[in-house]
Formats: C-alpha cells, sequence, structure tokens
C-alpha cells in the first residue's frame, strides 16, 4: 500500500514537468516560450512547497503516518521545480552572463529574493537523506527550519513581481501564512506545556 501511494504521488508531482516537455518538444509553449516556462516551474514550485509544508499539519489532523514519508519527496520535488525555474531564468532572460544577471537585480529586485529562497532550500535537498539526518542527528531538524524562511522569502518574490493582478500572490500569501501560523502556534503551545 506504501509503495503504491508514494509511486502515485511521485507520477502526479511528476505530470507538470511531463506536460512541460511534451508541449516544449511540440512546440506548443505559446508565442512567448521564455515567460511560459519561467512562470509555470516558479508556479509549481511555489505549489510543492506549500503541499510539503501540510505535510506535518496533514498528520496531526488525519493521523495518517504515511503522509510524514513523502514529505521528503515533496520537498525534493520544489527544489527540482526551482531550479528548472532558476535555470530557465538564467538561459532565457540574462543568458548566464553576470553583466546581464546584475542589471536584472538592480531594476528587479524581487529576483534576489526569489534567489535568496533557492539558496535556503540548496542545503535541504542536500541534507535530505537518511543517512545526513543520522550524521547530523539533532542539528538536522534545525537546518531544515530553513525552510519557514524560505517560504516566506518566496511570498515576498511572488507579490513584488506582481502587477496589477494580485490574487494569485495573495493566495499564497494566505497559505503560506496559515501554515506558518500553525507551526508558531504548535511551537507556542508545546513551549507552554513543558514550562507548566
Amino acid at each position: 500500500m506504501e509503495r503504491l501511494v508514494r509511486l502515485c504521488v511521485f507520477s502526479l508531482c511528476l505530470l507538470p514537468f511531463s506536460w512541460l516537455a511534451f508541449a516544449a518538444i511540440g512546440g506548443r509553449l505559446g508565442p512567448d516560450p521564455a515567460e511560459l516556462i519561467m512562470h509555470f516551474t516558479g508556479e509549481w514550485a511555489a505549489r510543492m512547497l506549500v503541499l510539503t509544508l501540510l505535510v506535518t499539519p496533514l498528520r496531526q489532523w488525519t493521523r495518517w503516518s504515511l503522509v510524514l514519508k513523502l514529505r521528503r519527496m515533496l520537498g525534493l520535488y520544489a527544489f527540482f521545480y526551482s531550479i528548472i525555474h532558476l535555470a530557465a531564468f538564467g538561459h532565457f532572460y540574462v543568458g548566464w552572463s553576470w553583466v546581464f544577471l546584475l542589471d536584472e537585480l538592480a531594476e528587479r529586485p524581487y529576483i534576489s529574493l526569489g534567489f535568496a529562497a533557492w539558496l535556503l532550500m540548496l542545503p535541504l535537498a542536500i541534507t535530505s537523506t537518511r543517512a545526513m539526518q543520522r550524521r547530523l542527528r539533532r542539528h538536522w531538524r534545525r537546518l531544515h527550519r530553513l525552510v519557514y524562511p524560505a517560504a516566506v522569502l518566496v511570498c515576498c518574490h511572488i507579490l513584488w513581481q506582481a502587477r496589477s493582478d494580485l490574487g494569485e500572490a495573495l493566495l499564497y500569501i494566505a497559505l503560506f501564512g496559515s501554515l506558518l501560523g500553525w507551526r508558531i502556534a504548535r511551537l507556542y503551545r508545546e513551549k507552554h506545556a513543558r514550562s507548566s
């Protein structure tokens, strides 16, 4: 049962990339493929990050232990889509040029926020294995709390680049805000329970 669930979740998470790859091969990315790839991969990176943060509350609400075993996969998919998002920006928008990159950063500072979020996610992806979890021990959990500031930076990145349509940005802020608020409330309850 567990293997089947993991396989289904893995396949579902891969579907957006599969669609993008087939659309690119078939030349069906529209009049501005670069913009579509950038928006599409950034959106799915944010969605996967939301799902990753949703795992712990979902486990507490449903008592379904299997969902915890999906967290690593969802987190790695969030990083996977963020890599494509970053690579698309580097290829299509700055041509892997440091000069053009600095110009873009000066003109659009929200890019720095997105890159900072990616940098915070990088050590989480590197240390996501069980071997690294055993090696780092209690420091592993502390390190992986970086996902929360990464989520805040993602919200700022999305909101800052939003123009007239703020609906999508506000939706992500509401989702991330609710999940972060749940986490803060849980930490407060645990601290209060230990002190009483």
